[in-house]
């Protein structure tokens, strides 16, 4: 058998695919710059991990169920004008899910609030944090599910694992008494344990839509917004001003 086999059959024992995809190609750039045996070496190993991280970071992204991936190069700031766009980006760097904070994206809808949500998320996959996307109504399906099923306590123990929740379109939909305090659990549960993010169009005031007790609308506001970021979201549809723009753009 061949030098070349030989290499081959042991990176793909060893499972080094990247290795083996790149070490003829590396070996020659190596020799053609005359670089020494250990910086070819480097070369090859870095080719491998930076491959490793990056199919980390989609494995991340895909079990965390995003709708659509979103970065915060793709919003247009300059369209909600009353949206901080500094504190935005400082956001997106995730010391507030290292200080265990949450963010409550606050605003009428079709502004972008889900956009920057997803952002933030991504860039949590990014860096390494655990991290799941839901949808308010398939979060409490989810739960009502476990709870019938008698695996609530369980299901609660594994997210009390996530570094990083999104709640999306909370008060999209009012709720019922049993979802309402399961919800309240859930969120509840997550206080100065692991950070949240949720977006909502209603105003705080108007919380109680959604779970239907005062007591426990304002229990559930006191915890969410103690080392929280408020961001307002005002103005026009976000994604009507997309969608006009992509019909100019096509005529």
């Amino acid at each position: 058998m061949t030098t070349a086999l030989l290499i081959e059959a042991h990176l793909k024992r060893l499972k080094l695919p990247t290795m083996r995809r790149q070490y003829a190609t590396l070996a020659r750039d190596a020799t053609e710059h005359n670089r020494t045996y250990e910086e070819y070496l480097q070369a090859l190993l870095e080719h491998e991990i930076q491959q490793r991280d990056s199919n980390m970071v989609r494995e991340r992204i895909r079990r965390a169920g995003f709708p659509e991936v979103k970065t915060l190069d793709g919003f247009d700031f300059a369209a909600i004008a009353s949206l901080n766009k500094a504190k935005v980006l400082a956001l997106g760097q995730g010391e507030f899910i290292r200080r265990k904070g949450n963010v409550l994206l606050v605003g009428n809808p079709g502004t972008g609030k889900t956009h920057i949500a997803s952002a933030l998320g991504a860039m949590a996959c990014r860096a390494g944090h655990r991290f799941r996307f839901w949808r308010t109504l398939t979060l409490v399906n989810e739960l009502i599910a476990a709870q019938q099923e008698h695996r609530l306590g369980k299901l609660e123990k594994a997210f009390q694992r996530l570094d990083l929740v999104i709640l999306d379109e909370l008060g999209f939909i009012p709720l019922q008494r049993q979802a309402a305090e399961l919800l309240f659990q859930f969120l509840s549960s997550r206080h100065e344990v692991g950070s949240v993010v949720i977006t909502t169009n209603l105003d705080f005031k108007d919380w109680t839509r959604v779970f239907g007790d005062e007591t426990l609308t304002a229990a559930l506001l006191d915890r969410l917004t103690h080392n929280a970021e408020i961001l307002a979201f005002a103005g026009e549809s976000y994604r009507f001003r997309q969608s006009l723009r992509r019909k100019e753009s096509e005529g």
